[in-house]
């Protein structure tokens, strides 16, 4: 019999405020726990507009302690309500100026298990994020959870290889790679880069987008939510590009030992000869 985790992604768009975005969110899990999913992840700054196409002081309101927080401590009840492992992206405040765009890992029976720091931040035009974010300062930690083990990397991450290998390593089975990112340069990629982390990592990868057009700038975020099995193929269809939805597929945990003994990346790597790499 095969070992199933059954996963799911929320894909939604801006309601105009954060106790909504929030509410519409704890629907939908509900809703993907109604349909057996034992793991479910939000997107990138879940309970906000995606507010980095812009640069105002105003949006560092948005942020909160993690997790002692308002809302990891509803998801926490969420998860433990439901028996499902939670991926919670937020807007984190360590210390009054201190900011780090961040996502909070809960398992299935409620406990906060830890939390990634976004490490890479772009700055560039529609996506300010060094205004709002300091780097990342907690690596790339993976979390032994009631569905196996997670790691999680956001958005503008994908674009760097070094963090998949790093979670590869680690022990990743999942990896979700929560993200808002629109129309334009980069949509191309989106449907390459992850499958192909999946593939060079022997991992299963969930990456999530949001959908639609923000009120602060013309970002025209395309959706297409989707899981991508270790041999870089789509698990069931991608999401809407405009549509809210929630991705429901089950991921076969068998599938990572088959694809890991044909294919022995991590036998044949050579960092020995990687030094270089770090040097530059």
């Amino acid at each position: 019999m095969s070992n199933l985790v059954r996963a799911g992604l929320i894909q939604q768009r801006w309601t105009g405020d954060k106790e909504s975005m929030i509410a519409n969110a704890v629907e939908a899990i509900g809703k993907a726990a109604s349909q057996g999913a034992q793991v479910v992840c939000l997107q990138e700054l879940f309970y906000g507009p995606y507010f980095c196409q812009v640069q105002d002081t105003d949006y560092y309101s948005y942020t909160e302690p993690v997790p002692d927080g308002p809302t990891t401590r509803l998801m926490q009840d969420v998860a433990q309500r439901h028996g499902v492992v939670l991926i919670v992206p937020m807007y984190e405040q360590e210390q009054p100026g201190v900011y780090y765009n961040t996502a909070a890992v809960i398992d299935a029976d409620g406990k906060y298990l830890g939390m990634h720091r976004k490490n890479h931040i772009p700055q560039v035009k529609g996506f300010w994020e060094k205004f709002y974010f300091r780097p990342g300062n907690l690596g790339y930690p993976v979390f032994d959870t009631a569905v196996g083990r997670i790691g999680v990397y956001i958005c503008y991450e994908r674009h760097f290889p070094e963090g998949w290998r790093a979670l590869g390593l680690a022990g990743a089975q999942i990896v979700f790679n929560p993200s808002a990112t629109s129309r334009g340069l980069s949509e191309y990629l989106w449907r390459l880069e992850q499958p192909a982390a999946a593939v060079a990592n022997e991992y299963y990868v969930g990456t999530i987008n949001r959908v639609g057009v923000e009120s602060l700038g013309d970002n025209d975020f395309y959706g297409q939510s989707y899981f991508a099995d270790p041999r870089g193929q789509l698990v069931g269809e991608a999401a809407s590009d405009s549509e809210e939805e929630i991705v429901v597929r089950d991921l076969d945990m068998d599938r990572l030992a088959e694809v890991r003994d044909l294919w022995a990346f991590y036998r044949d790597r050579r960092p020995d000869s990687y030094g270089p790499l770090t040097e530059a």
